[in-house]
């Protein structure tokens, strides 16, 4: 697909080495733009696909205040997904995760206003950022009660991008996402992508475990349905901007549920039978573990027209056939 409205921008992505940013860089393939990737030096960028973007790869440590100077003066559209997305690791070293969480778009912000720009800036945000909810489904109404060094920071780096909008020195909005999912590489967090590790285990023949009951609820999101939202985001920055939405399929599912979706699918498309198991839950499990969530994304759709496409077992379906295929887009 061709997105007609960003042909000829200058787009930069951090975090470009990861999950999100590679869906989102393919999805771009057949889009006559510049794309600007960045991330830490060391990390390996993914395969380039279509024939639309210019792309440049760039390593750079972006927790350096002066890493921003000489980049932006050019860039119309960040998308801001650079990110330490461990709870476990943000409550083991709290500094760095402020120094990778809050700091690089704190300095970004800063940069952009001392220079006078004034690109659109999406950020990846999460929907724990709200904490323990009470009533579903969740919209931007709900109250923020993070109780994760994680969502602290994150929520942080969020008021910092509507602050400076606020200030018309930046056009920025902000993405809460649900649980996503679908190809692409691993999540370089353990406790992330888990529904995806979940359909490699059992593809590989691996035994699934369920911590618990599994009986929490989760809101799955497909990441064919998050890159639309994120690309939607550029095109209608101008009415998303000083604001946070919520994004998610707005259909939940316990973790049992979608496990054992998992295992079923698995099974019919390779006649290779995957073992569930319960066990019990680790005693340092984070509380955040035990939440509810699902997402009600009305707003967005109606300022954008989005809406997602996929239910959890047309994602677990497609995740499949990707992984049997040898790879992800």
């Amino acid at each position: 697909m061709t997105w007609e409205a960003l042909t000829d921008k200058n787009i930069m992505i951090t975090g470009a080495g990861g999950y999100i940013a590679a869906n989102l860089t393919a999805a771009l393939g057949d889009t006559s733009c510049r794309i600007l990737r960045i991330d830490k030096p060391g990390v390996v960028f993914p395969p380039r696909t279509g024939r639309g973007p210019e792309i440049l790869d760039m390593a750079l440590d972006i927790r350096r205040r002066d890493a921003w100077d000489g980049i932006m003066e050019d860039v119309d559209i960040v998308y801001h997904l650079a990110a330490q997305t461990s709870v476990y690791a943000a409550e083991s070293d709290p500094e760095a995760d402020l120094e990778i969480n809050v700091l690089p778009l704190l300095n970004m912000l800063t940069t952009c206003r001392r220079r006078g720009l004034r690109p659109a800036i999406i950020l990846a945000g999460t929907v724990t950022q709200a904490g323990l909810t009470g009533t579903l489904p969740v919209n931007e109404d709900h109250p923020d009660r993070p109780i994760t060094i994680y969502d602290y920071h994150k929520l942080a780096a969020e008021r910092y991008l509507l602050h400076f909008t606020a200030g018309k020195s930046v056009r920025g909005t902000v993405l809460r996402l649900a649980n996503v999912y679908g190809p692409g590489p691993k999540s370089g967090s353990a406790d992330r992508g888990v529904l995806n590790a979940m359909i490699r285990k059992a593809l590989g023949g691996d035994e699934l475990t369920i911590y618990g009951e599994g009986d929490c609820q989760r809101d799955y999101v497909f990441i064919d349905d998050v890159v639309a939202a994120l690309l939607l985001a550029a095109v209608h920055i101008d009415s998303l901007a000083g604001r946070y939405f919520v994004i998610g399929s707005g259909l939940g599912h316990t973790i049992a549920q979608a496990i054992h979706a998992v295992a079923r699918q698995v099974e019919l498309k390779t006649e290779r039978s995957a073992r569930v198991r319960n066990i019990a839950a680790p005693a340092d499990l984070s509380p955040i573990e035990y939440r509810h969530f699902v997402a009600d994304s009305r707003r967005f759709s109606h300022l954008t027209g989005w809406r997602p496409r996929y239910t959890l077992q047309e994602g677990i379906d497609a995740t499949i056939r990707d992984y049997l295929s040898g790879g992800y887009r």
